[in-house]
């Protein structure tokens, strides 16, 4: 069965633009995954780790039969094969980022995996392109997109 997933990108090391494209033509590369959209990018501020680059972010919709975990597993290994490492701080600089935003209505809380990303409801920078992507979409357990972007105003 087809589910629809969204997924934010993100990239503020090196050719930040370049990096995302190429992340993206990986993900449609894989069998079990059609990218449907993807939203403009913005340049958006550092969160957490401040002392670092603004980061250039978006997000995409994906139609895919892969579970949560092989999804995730999937975003990790073409985050490694375009060079990501987790060295450094938390929340610093990273050449690409893919995280898993929502899978269909699934609601997951275990070990390395969360669904939905657990501060996705805090994250303008994830819920705007959402916004973009679909205007009507909801969080599962938090509520439409419109109403979290109204809360951070």
């Amino acid at each position: 069965m087809r589910i629809t997933a969204y997924i934010g990108v993100g990239s503020n090391q090196g050719d930040s633009r370049d990096t995302i494209e190429r992340a993206l033509v990986a993900i449609a590369e894989r069998e079990s995954i059609c990218i449907t959209a993807v939203s403009s990018l913005r340049e958006t501020d550092p969160v957490g780790y401040l002392d670092q680059p603004r980061f250039l972010n978006g997000a995409a919709r994906l139609e895919t039969e892969l579970s949560p975990r092989e999804l995730l597993d999937a975003l990790l290994d073409i985050e490694r094969g375009l060079g990501r490492t987790r060295a450094g701080p938390r929340f610093g600089p990273r050449s690409i980022d893919l995280d898993l935003l929502l899978h269909g209505e699934a609601r997951i809380d275990e070990p390395g995996l969360a669904v939905p990303h657990p501060r996705l409801h805090e994250r303008r920078f994830a819920l705007e392109p959402l916004h973009e992507l679909d205007p009507t979409l909801v969080v599962p357990g938090r509520g439409p997109v419109a109403d979290l972007l109204s809360k951070l105003d």
